[in-house]
């Protein structure tokens, strides 16, 4: 039998009877070429222009990328950073071309500090680094003499700096491909595959050790919940390559013969939708949350006929049921809203979505509700970097779907509740462990089943509920204790709040530090024509505004008991971002980070 290794030298027509096993994460292309041979693998944007790469093209280049390292001098069990600013091409042919050389992918995110790149390349002892461009490059630079990096190689052209086509270059003499391919046949399943470095909402980042079959096996089943056209459909790629999420749906675009366009910068990530038409794409709330909030100011801004149809169209979309549970009205009502409004909702972002997934983060039922209802259904999962991350997702077909819960577990995976609600998870996508670190290994890892730090509960019919995290969740100096999370989701539904994280541990009452949603407070204060200065400051020190919150926060409460409401809150003249250190590359609030910013509102809540 010939081995897949040699499929690239292969007429297509032969290829076709070939059954390429997916065992280890470069198995991907050889079967996407097996079955699919597509013409556009990867497609990326560059000097204002979509270029593509096929799947043998992506193939060709991951060997000379391979064969350029072992020029280099890379073994197995070496690691290699790979650091990108955005999602790109180059990033996963260097993956592959990695991977079958037996040595590690060591992916970083590109937007922490200089410190903390010292941290991951000392613990993860790389020794090469690819990196994206010119500003990550300087970063690297600050520090490369205390790390063990012996070259770095850039994506961008630079002048000066060795560029990763150097290596491509190097690998055109294919003499070495034996070598390529004893290293292949020598990765098992159960090899690792990757360290990736928790982007670290407190302390150092942990490196979580993933193995070839924790990533391949969840690929898989996932791949049972995914209503895709295998072979014809096209994907839009933009959440950080870097963290598992959007790298195991990389995979699962290749398995599925998914062409992947890779976006320019969340920033055009409309744009670029309308250039390419996707039919399937992946977000993190905050995402969804931002291009509801945009579409909804189009909105407001209307007038008459056409704003009460808008706002009759959300509000019916607002008690969406799926399987046609509101009856046959609603659901006629429902096709003419897509006709009048929805179907501009759409056009927004191509026009021939199908399938959104949303995850790493608690998902707004309100979101669910009204993108699933205007034709773009979200299907919302749950997962960790440590399961390497699907543990459960919704699925929209055969009753798989329900707003509210996180779907169903996947298959090959066991989920038990905890007495105390916890969330255990055990299966062939579980980590190996945190590297270098038995003792915290052993903290989550106990009796086959890793600790999630979640919270949560079965419905009647399978589906899980999450109910709060753990790491979170905190008790007031009176002993009560406090969920910020679902108080936060409820606050983040008003158009004036952009941005909350409720504060109190150990104090006497729950508070909040408010980022204000400056962009629609300047259209309300033009609106109402109040005399309020235009700077962040001066929005955030008027005493309209902190009354206008002050009524949001108001009817927040309602929903929550005395000792969980927010009885105070301050209002921060910052948009909390990545580069700023609020948030991590997938939005979610560094919390210790947060409030040692704010410390002087902090101290002005409880020391005042």
């Amino acid at each position: 039998m010939l081995n897949q290794e040699n499929l690239t030298n292969l007429p297509t027509s032969k290829i076709r009877f070939m059954a390429v096993e997916v065992t280890r994460l470069f198995d991907f292309p050889y079967y996407q070429l097996e079955k699919y041979n597509l013409d556009k693998a990867f497609i990326s944007k560059t000097s204002g222009k979509w270029e593509s790469i096929s799947t043998k093209e992506y193939i060709n280049q991951a060997n000379q990328i391979s064969r350029g390292l072992i020029n280099l001098g890379v073994k197995p069990n070496d690691k290699i950073a790979v650091i990108s600013s955005t999602n790109r091409t180059e990033w996963n042919i260097c993956d592959i071309g990695v991977l079958q050389t037996g040595a590690q992918n060591v992916p970083i995110y590109p937007t922490i500090s200089k410190e903390d790149y010292e941290y991951v390349l000392n613990h993860s002892e790389s020794i090469y680094c690819f990196v994206s461009d010119d500003e990550v490059l300087q970063k690297i630079n600050k520090i490369k003499k205390k790390t063990k990096l012996k070259a770095i190689f850039t994506f961008d052209d630079i002048k000066g700096e060795k560029s990763w086509k150097e290596l491509l270059e190097s690998g055109k003499d294919d003499s070495n491909q034996n070598i390529v391919d004893d290293r292949k046949a020598n990765v098992k399943e159960d090899d690792l595959a990757t360290l990736i470095y928790t982007s670290g909402t407190t302390g150092k980042p942990k490196g979580v050790m993933l193995s070839h079959k924790n990533i391949v096996s969840n690929v898989l089943s996932s791949f049972e919940r995914v209503p895709l056209d295998n072979g014809k459909d096209r994907g839009l790629s933009f959440l950080p390559v870097c963290h598992i999420f959007e790298r195991m749906i990389l995979y699962l675009y290749q398995y599925c013969g998914v062409s992947t366009y890779f976006a320019e910068s969340i920033e055009k990530l409309s744009e670029n939708a309308q250039e390419i038409k996707p039919n399937v794409m992946t977000a993190v709330p905050r995402l969804y949350e931002k291009i509801y909030d945009k579409i909804i100011l189009k909105g407001e801004a209307l007038s008459g006929i056409k704003k009460g149809l808008f706002f009759w169209a959300v509000n019916l979309g607002l008690k969406y049921e799926p399987n046609g549970a509101n009856g046959w009205w609603y659901e006629k009502k429902l096709g003419l809203a897509k006709k009048l409004i929805f179907s501009k909702w759409q056009a927004a972002l191509g026009g021939e979505l199908k399938l959104m997934v949303s995850g790493s983060a608690a998902l707004q039922q309100r979101l669910t509700r009204v993108f699933t209802a205007a034709g773009m259904p979200i299907m919302e999962g749950y997962g960790l970097t440590e399961t390497s991350p699907v543990v459960t997702v919704n699925d929209q077909r055969n009753n798989g779907f329900k707003v509210g819960t996180v779907g169903k577990v996947i298959s090959g995976v066991e989920v038990k509740i905890a007495e105390n609600g916890e969330i255990l998870v055990k299966g062939p996508n579980v980590m190996q462990g945190y590297y270098k670190d038995e003792e915290r290994t052993n903290n989550v890892i106990k009796n086959g089943y890793f600790h999630t730090g979640d919270k949560g509960a079965f419905d009647e019919d399978g589906f899980l509920k999450i109910t709060g995290r753990t790491k979170e969740m905190f008790k007031t100096s009176g002993g009560k204790y406090v969920v910020p999370p679902l108080l936060e989701g409820e606050l983040k539904q008003s158009l004036f709040i952009e941005q909350v994280m409720v504060i109190g541990e150990g104090e006497k009452m729950p508070a909040a530090f408010i980022q204000p949603n400056f962009e629609f407070v300047r259209d309300w204060i033009k609106h109402k024509e109040l005399k309020i200065g235009d700077s962040n400051e001066e929005i955030i020190a008027s005493e309209r505004v902190i009354k206008r919150i002050q009524k949001e926060v108001n009817k927040c409460n309602k929903n929550f008991g005395k000792w969980e409401q927010i009885k105070r809150f301050e209002l921060t003249p910052d948009v909390w971002s990545i580069d700023d250190g609020h948030l991590t590359p997938t939005m979610k609030m560094k919390r210790a980070v947060i409030k040692k910013i704010y410390q002087d509102l902090y101290d002005k809540i409880y020391r005042e």
